[in-house]
């Protein structure tokens, strides 16, 4: 399957250590200076609405998140060091709930 000229020359990008503040409005702020942001999404825990402390921001051009990875990564968003790199695609078995641990008789 061909990929569309979006995929190839756009990037997805983790954001983790946020402050549990941070909201995906101020993500997309801290990326716009580099560059188009097509999305930001701070992940919020679904039971208690609050932040899990991590979010995605996704950028048009490619070498505008990686100018971006390079000048945010370690940098400080609402008193926290940000740590940003390319995201990896989730592999087929993972899953969003922790794995079990083995139960001993």
């Amino acid at each position: 399957m061909a990929r569309s000229d979006e995929q190839v020359f756009s990037m997805n990008i983790y954001v983790g250590n946020l402050s549990y503040q941070v909201t995906s409005e101020e993500l997309r702020q801290a990326f716009e200076r580099f560059g188009e942001v097509t999305s930001a999404n701070v992940v919020m825990d679904k039971l208690t609405g609050r932040s899990k402390g991590f979010g995605f921001v996704e950028m048009s051009d490619r070498a505008s998140a990686e100018e971006a990875i390079k000048q945010l990564d370690g940098a400080d968003l609402k008193g926290r060091n940000i740590r940003v790199n390319e995201a990896r695609p989730r592999s087929e078995n993972q899953s969003s709930f922790p794995p079990r641990r083995a139960r001993h008789v």
